[in-house]
């Protein structure tokens, strides 16, 4: 059985994972969250946050015996994490997640991407530190296969996300090469284009590429088929 560790994207913290972990749990595996610094409950202020300290936080949380899987953004500081000390994972998931391109930052990394999905959705915060996605933007955005309930949830939830860590290029090399990878790209996404996690996805070997029929949330949408995907990934890595 395996050890997941979970790491959410922009704006969202260790409760987005609340379907997801019991499911993971029925396989026999163990499964945590963590909160990113300036997210969820972590007290740390966004003018602080840095993709070094997000990937401390990964790395503080993982053992040799761990899955990392990386949502969204996520995908960045857990292939900083993987740089930094390869031997302190088992295995990285991207899901629906930015596969970094060695020297660039994440929102280099978007502005890539073949259509803009989210320019109009987010609004700069005052003192350009940070961004925050329009509330009447987050059902279309995240959530439009999810239950009702789930929108209620996430909206008293969502946080302010950092600019800095996401502006921040990364360098990737040999570490990050030798960790065994999966991708699990999400088909009906409204944040990620598809197709753009297509040619990401090229990072994991054609067994470890799966797919789902899912919103930019799967954890919310299909959290049984997305534990499923990882426990078939948790035998091949």
């Amino acid at each position: 059985m395996a050890d997941f560790l979970l790491v959410h994207g922009s704006c969202h913290g260790a409760w987005c994972w609340r379907d997801l972990i019991p499911e993971l749990t029925t396989f026999g595996h163990t499964a945590r969250a963590i909160d990113l610094p300036s997210h969820g409950s972590d007290p740390t202020p966004i003018s602080n946050v840095t993709l070094d300290s997000c990937r401390d936080a990964i790395l503080n949380a993982s053992t040799p015996e761990t899955i990392i899987l990386g949502h969204s953004w996520g995908g960045y500081p857990v292939s900083a994490a993987t740089e930094t000390s390869p031997a302190a994972m088992r295995a990285i998931v991207f899901l629906c997640a930015y596969v970094p391109q060695s020297g660039l930052s994440m929102i280099e990394m978007r502005k890539r991407a073949p259509r803009q999905l989210i320019g109009d959705a987010v609004e700069k915060s005052a003192d350009g530190l940070s961004y925050s996605v329009l509330p009447d933007r987050v059902h279309d955005l995240f959530y439009h296969d999810c239950p009702r309930s789930v929108v209620a949830y996430a909206l008293g939830r969502l946080c302010p996300q950092a600019i800095a860590p996401q502006a921040t290029p990364l360098t990737i090399g040999k570490n990050f090469a030798q960790v065994p990878k999966a991708y699990i790209r999400t088909t009906d996404d409204r944040t990620v284009p598809t197709e753009y996690q297509a040619e990401m996805a090229q990072c994991a070997k054609p067994g470890l590429r799966l797919t789902i029929d899912s919103s930019h949330s799967p954890f919310f949408s299909h959290p049984e088929h997305l534990a499923g995907l990882l426990h078939q990934i948790s035998e091949h890595v």
